[in-house]
């Protein structure tokens, strides 16, 4: 039930399409941590075959991932202030 509940708001977060916090400051003081290369398991930025397999998984699968954390990424990621849309875009900017 709340996997169901998580993924339906999820859904719902999803429908709106802009970020609230600017992507770049986001990964700066939160995903940049272990997004800059230091943990062998998390995607570098700009790493297109490390998230090739990851996007696969599509978007909302990716903000249920952060939101709940997976492996060693810890819920929310560090950003315990984003919100779904904040994901989405950081996301897309260290995917590319």
């Amino acid at each position: 039930m709340i996997k169901t509940l998580s993924a339906a708001t999820l859904l719902v977060f999803s429908l709106s399409t802009e970020a609230a916090q600017d992507p770049e400051a986001v990964f700066a003081r939160a995903c940049g941590a272990c997004h800059k290369g230091q943990m062998p398991n998390a995607p570098a930025r700009g790493d297109k075959a490390a998230w090739a397999a990851r996007l696969a998984k599509g978007s909302a699968g990716l903000v249920l991932s952060v939101t709940n954390g997976l492996n060693a990424m810890p819920p929310r990621g560090l950003c315990t202030d984003c919100s779904a849309e904040d994901y989405h875009a950081v996301i897309k900017l260290m995917s590319e």
